[in-house]
């Protein structure tokens, strides 16, 4: 019955706005609730019949026992299932779609706090007492569990009575539970956004790129965002990341500095072995009144000098300085000079310096006079710009505080450790070819300068999202939005209608990624997100309340339940004070199983405010963190609280599902799993980092081993192992 209802509501939204004189057939049809769907303008299109179920036009999305998967699905392949369904995607290997055309609407809901675990008994969701005596009466043993391996890509079949109870709804909505991995870097123990991995989409690609080699140029339009350099100093942090030796400068109280220099002593970065630092005293010492800065000046009053040197090897395998290059702002050459090392040469590098012997012959110059020289060019307000310019430093022995390195700003595309050349950045973003006419002469220093000096230019021109792996993607909204319906779904005469799209979720996510969507709807609990997404999947009407949901309802919708997540203690910080509102009522909502849990942090949200105590995490100096915590990590709700939490959003789930229009696709996923032991142990390795750089080692309270890192890829793995479902209503 209510299938039937929902679908009779649909037709009447369909039929809104239509003429007063109705063809009789068709008005006894969707009176009686027949399966049609009709089209506002009746004098030019024909009623489009949306399929019987048991007719072989009815779409579905399934899995073939004999389908051979190599790998986990991704939540990357939920978005290439949605757009393949509804826009210019291709067709996925892992499910078999079948006439996707009568695909009306495509839901996407994620529920953080879901785990496999809950399914197979893993994780209880009633106290032990209760469970015993339920097995017991149902006379329940091991094998009566869903059978569940943690290491298989496939899905598994829902069977309601292998299901805790709080569950069962999942069994009368899916066939299947899937295994969902969450984007991220297990080299480095990173787990990604599961909510970028949904709505950020990758542009196509052009027939002409395909038949190219080599970087290509990013695609897709571009709006531009003017952005001072001064916005792309490297921090500390990523300084000491890419291994360059630090400055005074950034050391603030007598005992930071005098553990720095024991440290550069050790490594032999001192006075002592020839190093020097740039005449900075302090940080703010570079700093430039507003009064002297020239109306959208990208130097911000700054001096900037891009710096390129070369190298040659000399005796114990030693590099050493044998040209620098120093370019202005303006692209002059300010320095171009050769430099005689002070130990013997032993190989002059010349397919990578171009340096020869005959050049360095003559020359007198050396290392202490280079120094000189540049301790007269660089001020507290100069900005040294270079392409892994670490190496340049080291090889100079100096150090300085304010630099742009363009390996940080043009990552690589598979992320650090990693590098993008000099020369494939100038190919992808410059067009330009570098490094290639001087052939086995090898590099030519100013030129590779003013190609990192281009770069950097295009960089502050362009905003700092260019040159980033966001550069290559955009809203999948907006993609989907070049996309047109069917004819068979359309409602105009032509045809020629877009793809629309909407976002339900807690706060303002027009603030975010609903920015793009033609609707976005804020929620603060997820009955109001169950509401919302009705509103927008089935239309509203034409009232002025609404005015911004399409009557006839949006293609794509993407929507978020925090209820669970928030019970189970996955959002534990969040970094504005409006959602941290949001968070205590959701806790406040969902009664005794919030007694003790805590809450995960907030994807979008940009504000700060004050925190809580949390003891895995600073609360004062450098190490302090500006989210908002709420209560220890190490919180838990008992299994009856779990489970009353978990029945909650099933049944919400089951009430959507229910609600929904026929030919409605409906996916849900889990984003994560538990993201709680691999955000305690990054946490615990940045302290160490920090304590590491001014105390000796029995003075840290921190220790980073083996073991830890060994613990923190264990907890990456599980927090990366999330959940799936996906069906045809």
């Amino acid at each position: 019955m209510a299938q039937k209802r929902s679908h009779e509501e649909f037709a009447e939204r369909s039929t809104e706005g239509t003429h007063e004189h109705k063809d009789n057939d068709a008005t006894t049809d969707n009176a009686s609730g027949g399966d049609w769907e009709t089209a506002e303008n009746r004098a030019t299109k024909k009623l489009k019949k949306v399929p019987k179920q048991q007719s072989n036009n009815y779409p579905s999305i399934s899995h073939s026992s004999s389908a051979r998967l190599q790998s986990i699905v991704k939540i990357g392949d939920l978005q290439a299932l949605a757009l393949y369904i509804l826009g210019d995607g291709n067709a996925p290997q892992w499910v078999a779609v079948k006439n996707k055309q009568q695909i009306r609407r495509f839901v996407i809901v994620m529920v953080p706090g879901l785990e496999a675990g809950m399914f197979n008994g893993t994780i209880p969701l009633e106290d032990s007492a209760a469970q015993a005596q339920a097995q017991e009466g149902e006379a329940q043993d091991t094998n009566g569990k869903l059978a569940m391996n943690p290491d298989d890509y496939y899905p598994v079949k829902l069977v309601a009575d292998k299901l805790p109870e709080p569950l069962r709804p999942f069994a009368d909505m899916f066939p299947h539970i899937w295994p969902i991995k969450t984007p991220g870097d297990d080299k480095f123990s990173k787990v990604h956004s599961p909510l970028q991995a949904i709505l950020n989409s990758p542009l196509p690609k052009g027939v002409d790129e395909k038949k190219k080699k080599g970087p290509q140029p990013p695609r897709g339009e571009w709006k531009n965002q003017r952005t001072s350099i001064t916005e792309y100093l490297a921090t500390s942090e990523e300084l000491l990341e890419n291994e360059y030796p630090l400055h005074p400068a950034y050391y603030t109280t007598p005992e930071e500095k005098e553990a720095a220099l024991q440290q550069r002593t050790a490594a032999e970065q001192d006075l002592a072995h020839g190093w020097l630092d740039t005449p900075v005293e302090k940080l703010e010492d570079g700093e430039v009144p507003d009064q002297e800065i020239e109306q959208g000046s990208l130097t911000a009053g700054r001096n900037v000098l891009t710096m390129d040197c070369e190298m040659c090897k000399t005796a114990e395998d030693t590099y050493e300085l044998t040209r620098i290059s120093l370019v202005k702002w303006d692209g002059s050459v300010l320095m171009d000079e050769l430099v005689k090392p002070d130990r013997p040469i032993i190989d002059y590098l010349t397919p990578y310096s171009g340096i020869t012997e005959e050049m360095l012959r003559p020359v007198t110059t050396t290392l202490s006079d280079i120094q000189k020289k540049l301790m007269e060019v660089i001020t507290p307000r100069t900005i040294l710009v270079g392409h892994s310019l670490d190496s340049d430093l080291k090889a100079l022995k100096i150090t300085h505080p304010f630099i742009v390195d363009t390996s940080i700003l043009y990552p690589h595309p598979r992320g650090p450790p990693l590098k993008s050349s000099l020369k494939w950045l100038s190919q992808k973003y410059l067009q330009r070819e570098i490094q290639k006419q001087h052939g086995s002469t090898g590099h030519d220093s100013v030129e590779d300068a003013r190609a990192c000096l281009d770069l950097v230019r295009q960089k502050c021109e362009r905003g700092k999202r260019w040159g980033t792996n966001d550069a290559n993607s955009e809203s999948i909204f907006k993609r989907l939005g070049r996309n047109k319906r069917p004819k068979n779904q359309a409602m105009a005469a032509t045809g020629e209608e877009p793809r629309t799209g909407a976002v339900v979720d807690w706060g303002e996510p027009k603030r975010g990624f609903g920015a793009a969507a033609e609707a976005a709807i804020g929620c603060g609990s997820d009955a109001d997100v169950v509401e919302g997404i009705k509103k927008v999947v089935v239309g509203t009407g034409r009232g002025p309340e609404q005015a911004d949901i399409p009557s006839r309802g949006v293609d794509f919708v993407w929507a978020r339940m925090r209820e669970l997540e928030a019970v189970r203690g996955w959002w534990t910080r969040t970094k504005s004070a409006d959602n941290a509102v949001l968070l205590a009522n959701a806790l406040a909502k969902m009664g005794p199983a919030a007694d003790n849990s805590t809450a995960n942090a907030s994807d979008e949200s940009t504000a700060t405010a004050t925190k809580t105590t949390n003891p895995a995490v600073p609360t004062t100096g450098p190490g302090a963190d500006a989210d908002i915590n709420l209560a220890s990590p190490s919180a838990e709700v008992s299994p009856s609280q779990l489970g009353a939490a978990v029945k909650k959003t099933a049944d919400h789930l089951k009430e959507l599902y229910d609600s929904f229009p026929p030919c409605t696709a409906f996916v849900v996923y889990s984003g994560t799993g538990d993201p709680r032991e691999t955000q305690r142990l990054q946490e615990l390795k940045q302290q160490f980092h920090r304590e590491y750089k001014t105390k000796k080692w029995d003075e840290l309270n921190v220790h980073w081993t083996d073991v830890e890192d060994q613990a923190l890829r264990r907890a990456c793995k599980k927090a990366r192992a999330g959940v799936g479902f996906m069906v045809v209503k």
